[in-house]
This record gives structure tokens, sequence and C-alpha cells, in this order.
């Protein structure tokens, strides 16, 4: 798959999590896809998941613990079937209010026209400090 295919791939996978398109999401990641979310425990959606049906649960803990999540790229970049993504995360924690706000880099892994690794990387510290407000306002 050529490097336009690629991130035109991860732009329409960052357009559906934006509009709560899950299922665009899942359709676009490899039946034993690896999924690494960098954070404490603290996140709800930090952690590991492999294979489609966990992806979904990742999914569905962020639906649980956050409204209006977005992925503002400012950068998509691939070479080969490694693409690169920078930009921003914004959402807004459900138990508080807490806003969040911070810069991200993701890189994926793409083979034959689907995801088959994604590793999020952001200011975690921030991300956990929004959860955190959440679980002592009562969570």
């Amino acid at each position: 798959m050529a490097n336009q295919d690629n991130v035109a791939l991860i732009k329409k996978m960052y357009a559906a999590f934006s509009s709560g398109d899950v299922q665009t999401i899942l359709d676009s990641i490899s039946d034993d896809a690896e999924w690494v979310n960098y954070g404490p425990s603290t996140i709800p959606y930090s952690g590991s998941w492999r294979g489609r049906s966990q992806v979904g649960e990742f999914f569905q803990a962020m639906g649980a613990s956050i409204t209006g999540g977005k992925v503002l790229p400012d950068v998509v970049i691939a070479d080969g079937d490694t693409v690169i993504a920078t930009g921003r995360y914004t959402a807004t924690v459900r138990d508080n209010g807490a806003e969040i706000d911070v810069p991200i880099a993701h890189v994926f892994t793409v083979r034959n026209g689907k995801v088959s690794k994604w590793v999020g990387l952001s200011d975690t510290a921030k991300v956990a400090e929004a959860h955190t407000r959440a679980a002592a306002a009562g969570r």
C-alpha cells in the first residue's frame, strides 16, 4: 500500500473517532491488532489490548469515561508500513467536566490495508490529573 493510502486510512480513522464511529475504526484494524495506550491506571483507557474485540473494550472504556473525544492531527506522515501522527487529543471527563487538551504522538503499523498496531503517547500526567479529579469528585 502506498504512503498516501496509509495516511488516508489513518485520517479516516481519526474522523471516525471524532464522530463517535467506533465501528469504522474496528473495521480498519486487523483481527489480531495490538493496541497500546501508555499511561497510569488512573486513566481508564490506558493499557494494552489485542484483537478487534479487546480494542473494542478500549473504546468502550473511553466512551464510559469521556465525552467529545477528538484527535486533531497536525502532521500525519508515512514511511512504508509505519505512519506517525502528531497533534492534540481533546475530551471532557464525564464524571467531573474536567477538560483534557494534550499533545499526542501516535505510531501506527499498517499491513495489507489495515492497522495491525497502534501505540498512543500523550501528556499522561495531564490526562491522569483530569481523571483523578473525577475520582476525587466521587466517581
